[in-house]
């Protein structure tokens, strides 16, 4: 006779991998052509200045330069107001 009782299965233990959305590089940071600034779903951030928006949602450089983040008020289709980011991509200036 057993001494213990039999083990079964479980229906646990699955999870999915994280989908590491967010921002990429921040404000006042050098990027270079096609480098992932926003990984987002939705448009939490808007494409602004010399940035592209993928199919998923994705914002990235279009020119090496430096990502400057802008806060305004958008105004939607049914005249409501709403804040949004706009991500851009600035020429870095030469030092001397």
């Amino acid at each position: 006779m057993a001494h213990t009782k039999s083990g079964g299965s479980t229906k646990l233990g699955r999870d999915s991998a994280s989908q590491r959305l967010g921002l990429k590089v921040n404000h006042g940071e050098v990027v270079g052509k096609g480098e992932i600034i926003v990984r987002q779903r939705g448009t939490r951030f808007i494409p602004g200045l010399n940035t592209k928006q993928g199919s998923d949602d994705t914002i990235y450089a279009h020119i090496d330069g430096v990502v400057k983040i802008t806060n305004t008020k958008k105004l939607s289709f049914n005249r409501s107001f709403r804040y949004a980011k706009i991500i851009n991509v600035v020429i870095k200036e030469k030092s001397r």
